[in-house]
């Protein structure tokens, strides 16, 4: 890009962009080479200036001053700096020609951002264009680095010549309560603590840890590559754990080091039993702890006799939590008490209200913004339940509509062919859906088999109305950055439902609306084998297809969804024992020998041989002098 000619302040603005918070406009400023600057106003119009990025070409040079920039900033602000996120963030990486996943953003004081720009001697055009606006007293600036430059200078994990663990190891947990100052979100990644985790040896720690855990061929590894969504899960307790280290047992400086130190683990433990977590969340962090601690022995002097100890004492650790922390039983009834049950039958009705409702209302009120919203979550709920065996929620968010022809979107995908986890149409008249979903959580153990298998007719119909008029409306409306939604369904903003937890506030919230009771999404799984396990059970799929489309297979059924499965093969063997206990007199009365005794028999006395006799007692002194040595 041709560099423009500073104005008399130093600036040349180039466009504008708008969002809730802040106003944006592209500048550049003439460097040895040109960089990109963004001028932000607030809601109350003060000006802002973020150092986005430096073009390749001049990267070598000027790296070195920003990075020194950002640690200044950091460090004079006392890590108290603001994080960008959200639409304001999209809004800066777009303007800014950047990658979305790339930036980190924190707002910092102009006078601070002045001192920092001096003591890290950058280059003179950025300090003209900043003094342009010392005199706004409320201004305030914003630096943006790309992580994947941060990356390249940051400084080595340290290694000493012998790592090992804290010893020796606790033989029990300590006592814990919760502190006064508890906070739900006490992790590194919480806003507080956020600008912990970029800080040079964290980043490099956590870049070695997700190399080890998820490159496909890594011989120094037990198992297999994690998965992007494993990796996640790891990547969240591993920031748990260190934001806790951080907030309660003032660790300043928190890096995977910690890890090593038994005795936080224990603490840590200690601090979630107190919390409340259920024994799978805890055992699922100690199964990361365990992650780390081997990437740290294939590391050079992780060969300490602490390491296999310590893994030991990780494993005990979790059997003996999953024994004294059960998982809690769940009933339909118990539920239900408590409002999160629906039998299947009410939410059938619920979903088929909501899809002819839907459809009235468009074809009274034509396309607007609410009338596509009601037919967007109306066909989600029929995707989720009602129409088909209930899929995994993470096809159903994964779910690119028929006009996507880009590549898989699938994080961990690596066929050049593959399409994704894909709704097309096969024919318009007469009409013809298809769902393919060949990402799915069996489809290694499945030998990567595709779950396929076309759409019913009513609610192929419902979908595509959806995905004409209603789709382009609520795509237009909620348009962020000029990018389509390539996924069929779109949360309130127009982005697709990539987190869980998204999918699952808004399922609620919809069924609430639609007066149901807030249920998570996952648990109409239990209501459908529930149904279909049960002894009134309508007729409807095998249970064999049905568990196929849903991902597993009928023994899982029995054991995880199923939650009236003991209870009710108890009972029935119950109710049959009548019916057997019947047929039993039944027979003996049928075919009962002649008991009858002679009087004989019953006044005689028995008579016992003298070897008889001395074998009885034999056995009875046996028997007396087995209880005295006992």
């Amino acid at each position: 890009m041709q560099a423009l000619p500073l104005t008399q302040s130093g600036i040349q603005q180039r466009g504008l962009m708008s969002s809730s918070e802040y106003t944006f406009k592209l500048v550049q400023v003439c460097l040895p080479e040109p960089s990109k600057l963004v001028v932000m106003c607030d809601k109350r119009k003060r000006q802002c200036v973020c150092l986005c990025q430096v073009y390749k070409s001049c990267l070598h040079g000027l790296l070195p001053n920003y990075q020194a920039f950002y640690r200044v900033c950091s460090r004079l602000t006392k890590h108290q700096s603001t994080l960008l996120s959200g639409q304001d963030k999209q809004l800066l990486v777009a303007l800014a020609g950047m990658d979305v996943s790339v930036p980190h953003v924190a707002v910092v004081s102009l006078a601070v951002c002045c001192r920092a720009l001096k003591l890290c001697k950058v280059p003179a055009a950025v300090l003209h264009a900043f003094d342009d606006i010392r005199l706004k007293p409320a201004s305030q600036v914003v630096l943006g680095l790309p992580e994947h430059i941060l990356a390249a200078h940051a400084q080595p994990s340290p290694n000493p010549v012998q790592l090992q663990m804290t010893t020796p190891f606790p033989v029990t947990l300590p006592e814990s309560a919760l502190p006064a100052d508890f906070k739900k979100q006490h992790g590194l990644l919480a806003k507080p603590h956020k600008h912990l985790v970029h800080r040079a040896v964290l980043a490099q720690h956590m870049g070695e840890f997700k190399s080890f855990s998820t490159s496909p061929f890594q011989l120094n590894r037990k198992g297999i590559a994690r998965s992007s969504r494993t990796w996640q899960n790891s990547e969240k307790h591993v920031y748990l754990f260190l934001g806790y280290c951080h907030h309660y047992q003032q660790v300043s400086q928190p890096t995977l080091q910690l890890f090593l130190s038994s005795p936080l683990i224990a603490q840590f433990v200690s601090f979630y039993i107190a919390a409340g977590h259920s024994q799978l969340y805890i055992r699922n962090f100690l199964s990361c702890a365990k992650c780390v601690l081997r990437w740290w022995q294939s590391k050079p002097g992780g060969n300490h006799p602490s390491f296999v100890a310590g893994l030991e004492w990780l494993q005990t650790l979790g059997l003996q939590v999953a024994d004294q922390l059960p998982r809690p039983s769940k009933d339909p009834k118990g539920l239900a008490d408590i409002g999160k049950w629906m039998c299947a039958a009410d939410l059938v009705h619920t979903i088929h209200g909501a899809e002819q409702q839907s459809q009235a209302q468009m074809q009274q009120q034509g396309v607007t913004v609410e009338t596509s919203r009601d037919m967007h979550d109306a066909a989600l709920a029929a995707m989720i339940f009602s129409h088909l065996p209930p899929v995994r929620l993470s096809c159903i968010r994964s779910l690119v509509g028929p006009a996507y022809l880009g590549p898989c979107l699938h994080p961990d995908c690596k066929e050049p062919s593959c399409e994704g986890n894909r709704l097309s149409i096969m024919s318009e008249s007469p009409l013809l859906m298809r769902i393919s979903l060949p990402h799915h959580k069996n489809a290694r153990k499945w030998g990567k088999a595709v779950i396929e298998f076309d759409v019913p007719s009513d609610l192929a119909q419902l979908l595509h109305t959806y995905l004409g008029a209603p789709r382009k409306a609520l795509l237009e409306h909620h348009l962020l950055i000029g990018d389509a939604c390539p996924y069929v369904f779109m949360d309130m903003h127009g982005r697709g439902f990539v987190a869980a937890a998204v999918l699952t506030l808004y399922w609620q919230k919809w069924l609430v609306s639609r007066g149901g009771v807030p249920m998570n999404p996952s648990m109409c799984r239990q209501v459908f084998v529930d149904e279909r396990q049960s002894d009134s059970a309508t007729a409807g799929p095998s249970n064999q297809g049905a568990a196929m489309v849903m991902g597993h297979s009928v023994k899982q059924w029995d054991k995880w969804y199923d939650m009236q499965y003991h209870p009710r093969l108890a009972q029935n063997a119950v109710d049959g024992m009548q019916s057997w206990r019947a047929a039993m007199l039944q027979s003996h009365t049928l075919a009962a020998p002649d008991l009858t005794l002679s009087i004989a028999l019953h006044c005689g006395h028995v008579l016992v041989s003298d070897y008889e006799e001395s074998r009885y007692q034999s056995c009875c002194s046996d028997s007396d002098s087995d209880i005295e040595l006992d």
